[in-house]
Formats: structure tokens, C-alpha cells, sequence
């Protein structure tokens, strides 16, 4: 049995509990302390006990003053009202809304605090009502039927709970009224079992989508039923509220029934009047110690813990998907034994583990989520045997931090101890103690552990013969909700979780957890809490390899062919005719690039260029550049595409940085360039032309550098990043191959000239082949409807446009006539609503990972995306520990592969 159950037991029992130094003293009826169940209890929770007691946490119930209202009232006045303040005027509002007037008022008196909340959402809820829950039943006879329906009336009337109904307009606070009679609604179906199974059309006949239980009219029941002559049974639906009933409250109601149904109800005991209960939690601890209490626990919690980002917790229950998982025995058994040996309650070991996934589910090394507390544990004398809803949803913090695995399990009980005096507090009270402010919930997740029976007795097995419970709804307004089912020997998780969420996931993680957490208390018990992973190894290694492999081409070799200008060198010989590159009415064939590239290439070599120095080339855009970059690789350099439109500052930082040994420019941004200590090569005046025209022999290998490439600096100064040719060359062949760039095809290169989106657009398309369109050159700002009109003009097959430009053209329902494949990125894509006769690719990677490390295809109005690693590439999503987060949770972008250069930046390099 749980502490509650205890706890309300040996209450009723008349026995006491004390502390005698540090020991448990246990005095009192001589009769239930023989009991073994009492007894393995009193084990069981024996530390939670002695804190309980030590914290002041353990007294006796408060007074509960007895009902005014007589027998045969004709009036009820506020003197009457015990547990009410009231007006006259008002009495007479709620006495107007009872059918037979005072005659039929048992008892009047405010709701619990968790029935506020749900009297909240059943009032702004217009259609349909999430706390109606259903159960539905089958019966072999009518018969069977009609004796189950005169046990219910049988339980309605001992229990002033289930002849309750609730009034709150016309009243400063809302108040719930007990009737004297309520006869349970019984309605009688006629369904067509042509239109379907006859039970799920008496479950979609009272779905709480849209059907609504009158709230102000006892009792809080209604019974539907209808024959099922193909099943050869009657089906009957039991519909209740959940202001009036909740799990344990359930399993009461089961037991009376039980006890009905096979005769035996006159041993009953008395039944406990729900006012009770509502008295301790007005009376007992004062709301300015709630706010202490959760003022410590909460006051620096600054940020809501949102698992998987979710923050909707006013739902209405529709959309959650429920999955049972129960746990094996090896893994209850250790659980069981640990709490035994750390002496806590095995609740503390759930709390800690759901604490972890959430932790690792938010990305939150600080975590909060709602505990469900019974709420029975100070409600007063034989609260166990009580109907009504007693229980409490209350937050619950925990640090999974780099406390050892022993200290975090004993805080966590030491707190779960501590909240149990507080569990009558409004949940908006302590919410209000955090550093959360309002709307924004605290927390979207929930943990309940509750403790339910199995096995059936021989009377229950008579008692319910011939009937069949063949389902039983449950539901939540909050996306994720965790319940723990102790069942005596074993556990079963019960996920109930959003559509956007994968439940079956979700428990694999839990179980993970404790996994991981028990075997660490075994083994290495001073572990960090932080350390303990809760994705399951086959997710893993998902994570790490499925979605990883990329392998595609054998790593680059050593051989001439496998740089850059190896591979256009190859080209150029198989098509020394066929168009390179396209620049308004000139063009350039690959046998002209090639060429000139060579002469500029021997003018490098001349002026003592060798493998791995820098050219920086400050130019625009144009054919004679392009010649340019080609031929700073083929003298073994490698190029710094430098922006001529950069500001002064900007630009004098880059030449120095980047230690330059020449620079490549055009003659009219001469006066641009800062005072200068290297050779300047004018590209539009060609004093090369007296070289060689052969392909330059350097040795290089592809580890050789191409380009240095520099960052925004929007964090700092610019850095410059080292790309080396394989990994260009790994760009190359991946994009080719994605993309089926080919000799004939037609691309273009619109980036700019710092950006490293251009080493994207040029290498691939000279090294297949391609045409690359270039588009005019221009000093300054683009225009950028001039320059979409130029790219929609050209016979496009596949290009790239920055993702603010491709936006540009969606919404301008600018379309391309020939283009194929549209690659975007650089910024992130924030709409595709309007679909497109070509493919649109949206890619991601940082300066350091050689243009793009992810690509994908998506589509117009479905979820915008990164894609997948390109070729022989991976990437990783860690947390802030560096740990693989759960799939679908956000996490920082790692990455590996060849693709990633050696070097990070050239100051940190030379430094």
C-alpha cells in the first residue's frame, strides 16, 4: 500500500507513530499491528515516516465542523452553512437549481482546490468537456445489466460525492450542493449494428469532444446502454465527471459495487461525506506557508521545462495517444531493493528517473514537471475509504546536475517527503512562486505514481460474473503525462502523450533511465546524475551510424587528379570546345579557362608562389576571375575570395590577416586596396600572356589547401577557415551525384564573392563539365529584381540562390522556366508555401564543414527541415554535457567527416 493508504489506515486503526532518538515507535491497536500488510508497509515506508514526523509533517486532522443543515429545513440560512460564507440572496440562487428545493439540500459547501481547476476548463470549453470520462461495460443479460445499474444507485446513494452537483453563477465563489436523492440516468439505445460495432457507437454517441455532462444536476453519473445482438450482449456506457471521481476514488467505487452486486453491501462501512476532506484542505496548513514552501523550492526557476518544446497544458484531452508498458521483473526487483538499501520510497526512484528524461527531453539541467499527490494523506479519518477527488497535481523540481547517484535519489525523496504537508495547495499558488511569469506554463509534463491492486478474490470473481470492462478511458490536458502503476510486485508505465510524440519512444527512454540508474547504484554508485544516459542503445546507435550512413566514394588519393584543377585540367582535354562559363554576351570555352589559367598560374609560380600560400582575390564577378581562382590552385596556392564592396576597415583586415604573398584584383578597384607589401596582378590587363601555356607540374597532394574562406565575425573578428581540396572534392562528387550535374547541364553562380556558397556553385559545375551562367557584375548592393529577372532569363538546370533571395522570388511568384533542382540556404528558410515545378533542396552547414553538411528536399506546406548528412559526412546533435540528445529534441550541431578542414582558422593556426 502507498504512504497514503498507510498513513489513512493506521488512522483508522487507532494507532500511533512517535519517534523514541532515531527510531520509529509504533503503538496502538494490537490487532492491525499483526496485520502483514500493515506491517511490510510500515517497513516499506519507514523512512518517509520518520522524516514526516521530524519535519512536523505527521499530526492529527483538524476538527471538521459538522453540517448545519437539519432534516426537514424550509429554509436554509448562512448560520447553517459550516463551511460556507454565503448570502442569503445566494442561498437562494443555489436552492433554485435543485430539483425539490431545500428539502433536497444535504449539505452545501466550496470546492477542493483541484476541482477549481476543472471547473475552470468545463466553463471555457464550449464544445465538448475533457474531464468527462467514460467506462464502458458488456453484460451477458439485461438482467446482469439492471442489477449493475441498482448497485450504482446503491453507491450514489451512500457516497454525498456522487449526489453532488456544482453552482457558480450568481456566486462570489463557485459551491458544490449535495443532494438528499438523485436517481442515476439510465437511457435505453436503439442502435443499428448496420452502421457499425454498436461499442464504438456508444462511444462516439458520448465522446467528450462534444458531448457534456450537466454539472449543475446531480448525480454526476449517467448510464447509457444499448443491445448488441451480433456480440449477443448488451453494451452499456458508465459516463462520470472527473470533479466528482478520481483513480483511487475508482477503485472504491469498484469494491462497493463488487459488494452490491454479490449481496454482501450491509458490511460496508460507514461512508466518509466528501466535506470532510474539502475542511482539511481550507483548514489545515495556511496558504502563507504553501507560498514559503514553494517560494524556496521555485523561486529561482526562471525557464518552464518544456519536453520536446511542448507548452499547450490547457488541451482538452483529444489527440493523446496511451501506451501500457509494464517492466520486467529483474528491473522491478533491483528498483525495489535499492529504495530498500538507500531507504527511500521507490517513488523517489521514479521521480528521479522521469526527472532525467525530462532533463534530457528539454535540454534543462534543472527541471520541473507536476507530481500527482493522493491528497489523502491529511484529509481527515478513513479518508481510504472516502469517494470524491482527492488528488493534487503540484510542481516538483530536480537538479540533474553533477550531484553523485546516491545523493540525487536521497534529495529527491528528502523534497517528494517534504511536499506531502503541502498537498492541498493550489497549483496556481505555487506556480506563482516561481520565476515563470503567467501565461507561460512552469511545466508540461506530469508524473503519477499510484499504487493499484490485482488479483481478484473469489467473491469479486462472483460478484462480477458475466460482466466485462471493455474499456476505460484516460485523459489529460497536459501533452505528456507519465503514470506509474505499483502494482504490488511489478510496475507498468502508462505514457499518455500528444500526437506529435511517440509514446512507445517516450517509455523506452523511462525505462532506459532506471535501467541505467539502477545498474550505476549498483556498480558506481558516485557516478554524476548528468552522466546517466536515457537513450536506449538501439536509438543510439541509430543516432550515430543509420543516421551517419553516408559513406559514397573511397576517400580521395594522393594523384594529380583528385584537386580541383586536376580534375577541370582532365576536363578540358575530353571537351576542350564545350562552354565553361557564360558572362552576358562573352563566353569562355573549358580548353579558353584552362589556358588562361595556365599563364596566370606560371606568372604565380614566377613570382615564387608555392603549395599552401594565400592569393587573396579581390574582384567581382566575371570570366577573367574565374581564370583567376583556377589559377591560384594550379600554382599550388590557395585563394581568399575577397569582397571588394567590404568597407575599408573590413578590407585591411582581411590582407592582413590572411597574410596574402599576392593579391588578384581588376584594375578599377585598385584604389579600394590598402597600402600593400606583395604583388599586385591587375586581371583585366593581362602581363602574363608572355608564360607557358602548359599545365603547371606542382607537386600537391589533396590534402593541400584550396581556400581559405572567412566568417561574418558577427560573434567577434572574422576567422578564417582552411579548406583543403579532398573536402572540396568530397562536395563536388556528392553534389554531381545528388544532383546529377553533368557535361551539357546549365548552372549558375549568383553568390557572393565572400560567400562560401560560391566554391559551392563554380567547383562542382567545372569539375563535371557544366555551363556556369554568370550574371552582370555589379559594385555595391545587388539589385535583386534585376538580378532574378537575369537568372529567370538563363537555361538553368539546377542552381543555388541564398535563401532570402529564393523567399524573395516565392513570394513574387517569381517562376524559372527550365530550372530542375533550386539548392537554397545560408539563412534559415522560413516559408514554402506554394509549390514549384522544380525541387527545392534546403542545405545547412557552417563556414567550417565546406559549404553545406546537410541537404534535403522539402515540400511546400509541410514541415521546413535541414535534411540529412551530405556524402561521406556526420553530424550529431549533443546537449550541453556532449551527450546524444533524443531523437526529435534540439540539441547543438556537431559534425565530422572529410568534409571538415584540418585547420580551424588561420589566427588560431599561426598562434
Amino acid at each position: 500500500m502507498s504512504i497514503f493508504e498507510l498513513l489513512a489506515t493506521l488512522k483508522t486503526k487507532d494507532v500511533q507513530l512517535a519517534l523514541k532518538g532515531q527510531q520509529l515507535s509504533v503503538q496502538g491497536n494490537k490487532h492491525a499491528l499483526s496485520d502483514p500488510l500493515i506491517l511490510a508497509a510500515l517497513r516499506e515506508h519507514k523512512p518517509a515516516l520518520i522524516e514526516l514526523i521530524e519535519a512536523g509533517e505527521y499530526a492529527a486532522a483538524n476538527e471538521v465542523p459538522a453540517n448545519g443543515i437539519p432534516p426537514g429545513a424550509q429554509r436554509i440560512t448562512p448560520a447553517m452553512l459550516t463551511l460556507s460564507s454565503l448570502s442569503q440572496d445566494e442561498i437562494d440562487r443555489i436552492v433554485a437549481t435543485v430539483e425539490g428545493g431545500v428539502a433536497n439540500i444535504h449539505d452545501i459547501y466550496p470546492l477542493a482546490p483541484l476541482q477549481e481547476g476543472i471547473l475552470f476548463h468545463h466553463v471555457s470549453t464550449a464544445q465538448g468537456d475533457p474531464y468527462v470520462m467514460q467506462s464502458q461495460f458488456a453484460f451477458d443479460s439485461v438482467e446482469r445489466f439492471e442489477a449493475f445499474a441498482l448497485a450504482l444507485q446503491g453507491v450514489t446513494d451512500r457516497h454525498d460525492i456522487l449526489r453532488t452537483g456544482v453552482v457558480w453563477e450568481g456566486l462570489q465563489q463557485p459551491q458544490q450542493v449535495v443532494w438528499r436523492e438523485a436517481r442515476l440516468p439510465v437511457q435505453a439505445l436503439e442502435l443499428d449494428p448496420a452502421e457499425g460495432d454498436i461499442a464504438a457507437q456508444l462511444h462516439a454517441r458520448f465522446d467528450a469532444r462534444h458531448y457534456r455532462l450537466d454539472v449543475t444536476q446531480a448525480p454526476l453519473l449517467r448510464l447509457a446502454w444499448a443491445k448488441d445482438p451480433a456480440q449477443q450482449r448488451i453494451v452499456a456506457m458508465l459516463l462520470f465527471h472527473h470533479m466528482a471521481l478520481d483513480h483511487s476514488a475508482l477503485d472504491v467505487v469498484r469494491h462497493e459495487l463488487q459488494a452490491f452486486l454479490h449481496g454482501t453491501a450491509g458490511q460496508l462501512g460507514h461512508p466518509v461525506p466528501f466535506r470532510n476532506y474539502v475542511a482539511q484542505a481550507r483548514l489545515g496548513v495556511s496558504e502563507q506557508q504553501h507560498e514559503a514552501f514553494f517560494q524556496q523550492m521555485l523561486g529561482d526557476v526562471l525557464e518552464p521545462t518544456l519536453p520536446f518544446g511542448l507548452q499547450d497544458v490547457q488541451g482538452d484531452g483529444r489527440g493523446i495517444n496511451e501506451l501500457d508498458w509494464p517492466l520486467s521483473a529483474a528491473l522491478n526487483q533491483g528498483l525495489r531493493a535499492q529504495a530498500r538499501l538507500l531507504g527511500v520510497s521507490v517513488a523517489s526512484l521514479f521521480h528521479l528517473g522521469w526527472a532525467q528524461v525530462l532533463s534530457a527531453l528539454a535540454g534543462k539541467s534543472q527541471v520541473v514537471f507536476g507530481t500527482v499527490l493522493m491528497g489523502r494523506l491529511q484529509g481527515g479519518h478513513a479518508t481510504d475509504r472516502a469517494l470524491g477527488i482527492f488528488i493534487n497535481t503540484l510542481p516538483f523540481r530536480v537538479e540533474v546536475g553533477n550531484d553523485d547517484l546516491r545523493s540525487a535519489v536521497k534529495a529527491t525523496h528528502a523534497r517528494l517527503t517534504g511536499l506531502l504537508r503541502h498537498e492541498h495547495a493550489p497549483l496556481a499558488l505555487a506556480q506563482r512562486c516561481s520565476g515563470v511569469a503567467a501565461p507561460t506554463p512552469l511545466f508540461s509534463a506530469l508524473l503519477n505514481y499510484r499504487h493499484s491492486g490485482t488479483g481478484n478474490s473469489s467473491e469479486a470473481v462472483a460478484a462480477w460474473q458475466g460482466i466485462e470492462t471493455l474499456r476505460s478511458d484516460e485523459r489529460t490536458n497536459y501533452p505528456l503525462t507519465l503514470s506509474v502503476d505499483d502494482l504490488g510486485e511489478g510496475f507498468v508505465l502508462r505514457l499518455l502523450a500528444t500526437t506529435q510524440v511517440d509514446p512507445q519512444r517516450v517509455c523506452a527512454y523511462v525505462q532506459t533511465a532506471l535501467e541505467n540508474l539502477l545498474s550505476a547504484l549498483e556498480q558506481a554508485p558516485h557516478t554524476a546524475l548528468n552522466q546517466v544516459s536515457v537513450v536506449p542503445a538501439a536509438e543510439q546507435h541509430m543516432l550515430l551510424h543509420q543516421f551517419n550512413a553516408t559513406q559514397a566514394n573511397p576517400a580521395p588519393s594522393s594523384n594529380h587528379a583528385t584537386t580541383l584543377h586536376g580534375r577541370i585540367e582532365a576536363q578540358a582535354a575530353r571537351t576542350p570546345d564545350a562552354i565553361a562559363a557564360v558572362q552576358l554576351d562573352r563566353h569562355m570555352t573549358y580548353a579558353e579557362l584552362n589556358q588562361q589559367a595556365n599563364l596566370l598560374a606560371h606568372h604565380l609560380l614566377a613570382l615564387g608562389v608555392k603549395p599552401d600560400d594565400r592569393v587573396a582575390v579581390v574582384a567581382r564577378r566575371g570570366l577573367d576571375t574565374l581564370a583567376g581562382l583556377l589559377a591560384t590552385l594550379k600554382a599550388g596556392a590557395c585563394y581568399v575570395p575577397v569582397d571588394p564592396s567590404h568597407p575599408a576597415e573590413r578590407l585591411s583586415y582581411l590582407l592582413t590577416d590572411s597574410a596574402p604573398v599576392a593579391v588578384l584584383t581588376q584594375h578599377a578597384l585598385l584604389a579600394r586596396l590598402p597600402a600593400l607589401e606583395v604583388p599586385v596582378i591587375n586581371l583585366d590587363r593581362y602581363t602574363w600572356q608572355h608564360h607557358s601555356a602548359s599545365n603547371p607540374m606542382v607537386a600537391m597532394t589533396p590534402s593541400n589547401l584550396a581556400y581559405v574562406i572567412y566568417t561574418s565575425g558577427s560573434t567577434g573578428l572574422p576567422k578564417g577557415v582552411m579548406v583543403e581540396h579532398h573536402s572540396v572534392a568530397n562536395l563536388v562528387d556528392w553534389h554531381c551525384s545528388a544532383f546529377d550535374l553533368c557535361a551539357g547541364r546549365h548552372t549558375a553562380s549568383v553568390a557572393g564573392f565572400g560567400f562560401d556558397a560560391m566554391a559551392w556553385e563554380v567547383w562542382p559545375a567545372l569539375c563535371a563539365g557544366a555551363t556556369l551562367h554568370l550574371p552582370p557584375a555589379h559594385d555595391g548592393a545587388e539589385d535583386i529584381d534585376a538580378l532574378l529577372a537575369w537568372w529567370c532569363a538563363q537555361p538553368l538546370d539546377v542552381c543555388f540562390l541564398p535563401t532570402p533571395v529564393a523567399e524573395y522570388a516565392f513570394s513574387q511568384q517569381i517562376d524559372h522556366p527550365t530550372l530542375r533542382t533550386l539548392l537554397v540556404g545560408g539563412d534559415r528558410l522560413r516559408q514554402f508555401s506554394r509549390a514549384q515545378h522544380f525541387e527545392l533542396i534546403n542545405n545547412y552547414g557552417p563556414t567550417e564543414a565546406t559549404v553545406v553538411a546537410t541537404s534535403g528536399k522539402v515540400e511546400a506546406g509541410r514541415p521546413l527541415h535541414i535534411g540529412k548528412p551530405v556524402a561521406n559526412a556526420s553530424v550529431y546533435l549533443l546537449d550541453d554535457q556532449q551527450r546524444l540528445v533524443p531523437l526529435g529534441v534540439a540539441g547543438e550541431l556537431f559534425g565530422g567527416g572529410p568534409l571538415y578542414p584540418s585547420g580551424a582558422a588561420v589566427r588560431e593556426a599561426s598562434e
